[in-house]
């Protein structure tokens, strides 16, 4: 009886140990656990990183896109668009005074500083500097590009001539137009209203200088003693040794 129980009491030994192994081998060990954690931390990082190529991708094909755009636009694009924004600004600043009954250019000047006026005169000046007379070749230019600025072309009247004339409107080297064109009437009078404003303002700046008997005479007509003038005052002092030389007869 004795032996039985102690057979008994051995199995239960054996019992209890074999659950107690099986239960450490279901638990993973501390190694298994890090590397579990290790992946997860990776795994974690490489979609963080496929999320951050994905939007590096759509930003940059949006640039790409608005590069294309940029580079299909005028050179002179980003400056076209500044001035019609302020020309729309002008437009509403010139209502809102209207609807106030107030006038705009006083309104404008009112809100110029001193500062910016002076910058803006500046700038003018530097724009179109009167250098006054230099040569006949540089007054010329000065008269036609004043000439250009003050055109407006008449548009419909541009269109009748291309209808009336087809290519021959652009003539080219081997055209002969000479005497074909007739001017309009409004066109003519146009002409001779210039010339008469001209007239009148030559009329009016120039001024008779005093007569001087002592000095030499080296001019045919008053015009021409204007011009040697002039020609004095800007070359004399290349030119004084050859008059000297044309007064003693020394000339080569």
């Amino acid at each position: 009886m004795a032996a039985a129980v102690s057979a008994l009491g051995s199995l239960g030994d054996l019992g209890d140990g074999g659950s107690s192994g099986s239960e450490d081998e279901a638990q993973p060990s501390a190694a298994e656990v890090a590397a579990a954690q290790k992946r997860e931390e990776r795994l974690r990082k490489f979609r963080e990183l496929h999320l951050k190529r994905n939007e590096a991708r759509k930003l940059n094909h949006q640039e790409v896109v608005e590069e294309d755009k940029r580079l299909k636009l005028p050179p002179n694009w980003e400056a076209k668009k500044a001035r019609l924004e302020w020309e729309l600004k002008v437009e509403e600043k010139k209502k809102e005074c209207a609807a106030r009954g107030e006038d705009y250019e006083r309104v404008k000047l009112l809100e110029i500083s001193a500062e910016d006026a002076e910058r803006w005169e500046r700038k003018k000046k530097r724009k179109n500097p009167d250098l006054g007379f230099s040569d006949y070749a540089a007054a010329q230019l000065r008269q036609y590009q004043r000439l250009t600025r003050q055109i407006k072309p008449d548009l419909e009247q541009y269109e009748k001539l291309k209808e009336q004339y087809g290519e021959a409107l652009y003539p080219t080297s081997d055209s002969l137009l000479h005497g074909t064109h007739v001017p309009d009437k409004e066109g003519i009078d146009r002409m001779v209203a210039d010339l008469e404003k001209q007239i009148e303002k030559r009329e009016k700046y120039s001024r008779r200088r005093p007569y001087n008997d002592d000095a030499d005479i080296d001019y045919i007509n008053e015009r021409n003693a204007k011009f040697n003038k002039k020609a004095e005052r800007f070359y004399g002092k290349y030119t004084a040794e050859i008059k000297q030389n044309l007064e003693r007869g020394t000339a080569v």
